[in-house]
């Protein structure tokens, strides 16, 4: 059975992604990184991300634990991940050429990313339905950390255009595991939260008391920044918070924030109750269903997008704004339609048609 409030997440998660891509692919004119917009603009990036990983590491390790209660065999868990990592690695290609740097977009052709990453969570989910609860926690103590312990790998000094970038196969796995865009080392820290968030999901005082140290930890880096006069939270570049590459304070913050906002939308579903605000926020759900292919489409809208942008001036404050809200918008209708008339026809129905173990 489905849970309401995931596919209310999931589907925040995929339209915040959609809204940053659309932010970059069409900033207004006249606004600077500091401007209160661009703050604005960059804090739903910076949720968003995260919270698509965790919520896909949530996915990923619930179906993990139903074929490991059924008992699947070694050629039925290579039915389920093959298939699965594939069509994450085709749909990450897809992306990159659909918004390629030679139009006008933001990657190479080759470049690892997001979907990449799930893929990797795809092999080794089976792994994590086997490893208990105070071993992966570790593990995600670990690489809570490791943006201390990779120092100047992650390359704090790469372009943005050098992270989607890699000249050989060697520069390409290092995108790939520590300083692309979201290489494992950090982020396979928000796969291995969702997969707690699912183990804990009965036990709400668990997730509760993690968040409220979240907090705690997320006010100490406040304080930091006013005490040391450096910004709190940056895209990249000198900050206390930095999402390219991921510092550690960055994981701390949103990954408070992803259990805050998870724990708030559950409402009381989990114990057999209904989400926050019921039935009213489930329009959002199509969405969600569709997470997956609205990622992957949106991209496909912004290539031509950025086609068109490509050698013209910046569009003002106003027009700018309302493009991003409506591009942004239009996948829940969208959604909705789509489950009405072609439910069949998505990448997620691609996935399920795939991973039969029959």
């Amino acid at each position: 059975m489905r849970l309401g409030h995931i596919d209310r997440i999931r589907a925040i998660a995929v339209l915040c992604m959609v809204e940053v891509h659309t932010a970059a692919i069409v900033p207004p004119q006249g606004i600077s990184v500091g401007h209160p917009a661009a703050f604005v603009a960059a804090a739903f990036g910076g949720m968003a991300a995260p919270l698509f990983v965790t919520i896909s590491g949530w996915g990923m390790y619930r179906s993990a634990s139903r074929r490991s209660e059924e008992g699947h065999t070694s050629y039925q868990w290579a039915r389920w991940i093959i298939p699965r990592a594939s069509i994450l690695c085709l749909c990450q290609l897809a992306v990159n050429v659909l918004l390629n740097v030679e139009r006008g977009g933001r990657f190479e052709w080759h470049t690892p990313g997001v979907l990449t990453l799930l893929a990797i969570s795809a092999v080794i989910c089976p792994v994590f339905v086997r490893t208990s609860t105070s071993v992966r926690s570790l593990i995600m103590l670990t690489l809570c950390v490791s943006p201390l312990l990779i120092g100047g790998n992650a390359g704090q000094d790469l372009s943005w255009f050098d992270r989607v970038d890699a000249a050989n196969v060697e520069e390409w796995f290092a995108r790939l595991l520590w300083n692309g865009t979201y290489p494992v080392l950090p982020w396979m820290f928000f796969v291995i939260l969702g997969t707690l968030l699912h183990d804990y999901s009965r036990d709400p005082r668990i997730r509760e008391r993690g968040a409220f140290l979240g907090v705690i930890a997320t006010l100490a880096t406040i304080v930091i920044s006013v005490i040391e006069g450096v910004d709190w939270a940056l895209t990249s570049g000198d900050a206390v918070l930095t999402f390219f590459p991921a510092s550690m304070p960055f994981l701390v913050v949103s990954a408070t924030l992803v259990v805050l906002l998870m724990r708030l939308l559950e409402g009381s579903e989990v114990s057999g109750g209904n989400p926050l605000m019921g039935s009213r926020l489930s329009f959002l759900e199509p969405a969600g269903r569709l997470s997956l292919s609205i990622y992957v489409a949106h991209f496909a809208v912004l290539g031509v997008v950025a086609m068109v942008m490509e050698g013209e001036p910046r569009m003002a404050l106003v027009p700018a704004f309302a493009v991003t809200i409506i591009h942004t918008a239009i996948w829940i209708p969208l959604a909705a339609l789509h489950e009405r008339t072609i439910p069949w026809f998505s990448l997620e129905g691609l996935l399920r048609m795939s991973q039969s173990s029959k």
